[in-house]
């Protein structure tokens, strides 16, 4: 800090907070970055990848953008408390690099690979897609050694049958990591699910999902939800997906697959925040694209989601 006569104050002593938020490199949550998992709890992963996406594209630009909003991103959470960077070591350790960004089947295989060295080291992964395919072979990582529960907020089920040739898509990764024997059924839930494909969610039922519409969230409300929520998931190891588009457009108008009459962003917030203490294992943000959105407030939305996501798996440490 400069005073008034041109001299350097050296009473002035810089926080996280004190630096302009336009200034040094983007990273995600403002985390600090670098690409090796030394000294690292929680690693902050983005995964440039929207091949699976069978309505608008994009999503690839997501985690860039949501590093740019991250800028806004402080240090605690006001309601809970809690400050994830004071618990734990947080690292952005940068972007999945694909090889195979032509062939859907190979990309999967290569995301799993990445995110079971990260798990093999005992390493927390926060993801920033990409579209939702991304979350099936992450699931086979952190499901490698015993299944896990799901808490999915999502306008759709994701549950759906191969389609154009290919069952890799981003309305099927969690059927897929039931039949891969990743995923526990009967300890998923799926928050927010709405819009004219239901007839396409026919594994939730048969499998042992637990799904609650929209008109049964608002129904029962934030707290009933968080009920159904820890009833359903235990205290077994858990992962949590969030699909943006479980927003209501008006909140999150950049994503491929919108569907109007979501959750509100407050009301999201809400539910994330009444889930400490879970078993979490991992997390993603997917679905963000930037350029359906030239506000900005979808990526800004992402960037403080993946805030809350921090501060749940933060409390393990």
């Amino acid at each position: 800090m400069v005073s008034g006569n041109g001299e350097a104050n050296s009473n002035r002593s810089f926080g996280l907070d004190d630096l302009p938020k336009i200034s040094g490199m983007a990273t995600l949550l403002n985390a600090p970055y670098q690409e090796n998992l030394e000294n690292t709890d929680i690693a902050l992963i983005g995964v440039p990848f929207d091949g699976g996406v069978v309505f608008r594209p994009g999503a690839r630009f997501g985690p860039a953008e949501v590093r740019n909003k991250s800028g806004m991103i402080g240090r605690m959470n006001h309601q809970t408390k809690i400050e994830p960077f004071g618990r734990c070591r947080i690292r952005d350790v940068g972007d999945v690099s694909l090889e195979s960004i032509y062939h859907l089947e190979s990309a999967v295989d290569e995301i799993e690979q990445y995110f079971l060295r990260i798990v093999s080291q005992g390493v927390l992964p926060v993801s920033v897609g990409g579209d939702h395919s991304i979350s099936y072979p992450i699931l086979k990582a952190v499901g490698s050694k015993e299944p896990v529960g799901l808490i999915h907020f999502d306008a759709h089920c994701d549950t759906g049958d191969a389609a154009y040739n290919s069952k890799f898509h981003h309305g099927g990764p969690f059927k897929n990591a039931v039949e891969a024997g990743v995923l526990d059924p009967t300890r998923t839930i799926q928050i927010g699910i709405r819009g004219t494909a239901e007839k396409n969610w026919a594994f939730s039922y048969a499998s042992g999902m637990q799904v609650l519409h929209i008109e049964d969230f608002k129904k029962i409300g934030i707290e009933g939800t968080i009920e159904q929520i820890r009833r359903t998931v235990g205290d077994g190891p858990t992962y949590l997906s969030f699909d943006v588009d479980c927003l209501d457009p008006a909140y999150a108008p950049g994503t491929g697959t919108p569907e109007v009459g979501g959750m509100t962003s407050f009301e999201a917030q809400q539910v994330l925040r009444g889930l400490g203490g879970l078993s979490l294992v991992g997390a993603d943000l997917v679905e963000v694209a930037p350029t359906y959105d030239q506000s900005g407030i979808t990526a800004l939305l992402g960037a403080n989601l993946v805030f809350e996501q921090a501060c749940l798996l933060a409390q393990s440490f």
